[in-house]
């Protein structure tokens, strides 16, 4: 696969100073009463959530849980799950947790932080788009570490409280990346969502989560998404570490620990970001992936998908493969994978997997997945652009278009496409129950697949206990 685009060159010394000058001129004014507003949502015991909303957490739940069953079999799943054991050892069963989809325990930041890791490497995980990252793969692991220690908590209070933990991560993330120059990663600002989510289950008062949330932002890693997409590895969007730093600054704060403010909470100018808490549900502008597969390569992928089903497009018919999209998703991995880090963080691979198999499942970008001739064969035909008209509508949507031209001179055009899966085009239900399966078939028996797609409607039940839900997830593979 060939490549015009330019990655970004390393700011010069003259525009440092002027970033310098810029970050020293912005108004860092605090608003107390503004954190006050924000912990009256966190904390409130009775926290009203609208029924719809609670019906895509649960979605948004199951789907996630999918990835991390897929994703238990994985080297680095395997590599955090005994890094957590051995080094993460809890003192007492209060301050354990089970590891999903193994059954051993370790300290609830251990076992968070490496159910966050293994589900950040397989990536087929929820998102929202002006966050540029990802909240339920820090939330879902500290929700299931927290809940070990409330055995009496429902289904309904569980959902209750993961939707509270999205809403509030949901606007960190924007307000960092309004107030910062570099595009960090999502566990830079998904921590303060982990450690509202704690506040709220075990009954904090306002002055613990305002410090929490300080330690929080203060210890967030501050990591750079681009290095990693240019250098794909196990690190991935760094949510490992925004779940382990998000309970542990709970557990500090807990403790007396001071770290506030939160400016990304509490500074005036981003007072705006805040000021709907409560009111704009973002949970139901969240996308589901249809492939586990970076997201900035999803429009170029629906691009391939709308040729292929409405133009009947097959992979043997092309002579090439022309590819307009934005800036960061044609600085996506451009060789053929030696691994399956960049393997989700390719662009060519991915489009060339899509047309040889009509699907991309765990199989396709892992192990012989990884050596496919056909697909192979088809990556050195397909040439990826950035086109500007693309690059200014993100991050509100992810657009490309594809052109191909077929051996008999033909050209098939998808015209410009946004991704699927979020609000403007959603995935059924019934293709989210088939992305289920394909994600943990491997590692799930049909049954428990099917147990964990009804625990989308069982947890909406009154009296249902979560520990039932985490019954079914935490024994290990049983396939």
């Amino acid at each position: 696969m060939s490549q015009t685009a330019v990655k970004p060159a390393c700011k010069n010394a003259t525009l440092g100073q002027s970033l310098l000058q810029k970050v020293a001129q912005m108004s860092c004014v605090l608003d107390r009463p503004q954190f006050d507003r924000v912990a009256k949502f966190v904390l409130d015991p009775a926290l009203d959530v609208p029924q719809e909303v609670l019906e895509r957490i649960a979605l948004l739940l199951i789907d996630t849980l999918g990835v991390a069953a897929g994703a238990a079999t994985l080297e680095v799943g395997q590599i955090v799950r005994d890094f957590a054991v051995e080094f993460h050892a809890a003192s007492s069963d209060k301050h354990s947790a089970t590891l999903l989809f193994d059954g051993r325990t370790c300290a609830m930041p251990g076992a968070a932080w490496a159910l966050a890791t293994q589900i950040d490497n397989l990536d087929g995980h929820d998102g929202y788009n002006p966050t540029k990252g990802h909240i339920g793969c820090a939330l879902v692991p500290a929700l299931f570490a927290y809940a070990g220690q409330h055995p009496q908590l429902t289904g309904r209070q569980a959902l209750t409280a993961l939707a509270m933990g999205y809403e509030v991560a949901a606007r960190a993330g924007v307000a960092l990346h309004a107030t910062v120059s570099d595009y960090h990663t999502s566990g830079a600002w998904n921590a303060l969502g982990v450690a509202a989510l704690g506040a709220h289950l075990r009954g904090q008062p306002s002055d613990v989560l305002r410090e929490a949330m300080g330690i929080a932002e203060y210890h967030g890693p501050r990591s750079q998404m681009m290095r990693e997409i240019a250098n794909p590895t196990m690190l991935h969007d760094g949510s490992g570490m925004g779940a382990l730093v998000g309970i542990s600054s709970l557990f500090l704060a807990e403790r007396g620990f001071t770290g506030a403010p939160a400016i990304t909470v509490e500074r005036e100018d981003v007072a705006h970001i805040w000021e709907d808490l409560g009111q704009d549900w973002t949970i139901l502008r969240n996308y589901i992936k249809p492939y586990p597969i970076c997201r900035w390569a999803h429009g170029a992928l629906e691009g391939v998908r709308v040729l292929m089903v409405e133009q009947g497009l097959r992979a043997a018919e092309i002579e090439r493969l022309e590819v307009a999209t934005f800036a960061q998703s044609a600085a996506l991995f451009p060789g053929l994978p030696k691994t399956t880090s960049e393997a989700q963080y390719s662009l060519g691979f991915a489009l060339a997997t899509l047309l040889v198999h009509g699907r991309i499942g765990p199989e396709h970008i892992t192990g012989s997945g990884l050596n496919d001739p056909e697909v192979a064969r088809l990556h050195a035909r397909i040439t990826v652009r950035e086109e500007p008209r693309h690059s200014v509508r993100f991050p509100g949507g992810r657009w490309s278009d594809v052109t191909a031209i077929l051996q008999d001179g033909r050209r098939l055009t998808s015209g410009d496409v946004n991704a699927r899966g979020g609000p403007e085009a959603p995935m059924p239900e019934a293709d989210v129950r088939t992305k289920l399966g394909a994600m943990a078939g491997h590692v799930l028996s049909e049954g428990r697949i099917a147990a964990l797609w009804d625990m989308k409607h069982r947890l909406l039940q009154p009296d249902m206990l979560f520990s039932e839900m985490a019954d079914l997830v935490t024994p290990a593979p049983d396939r």
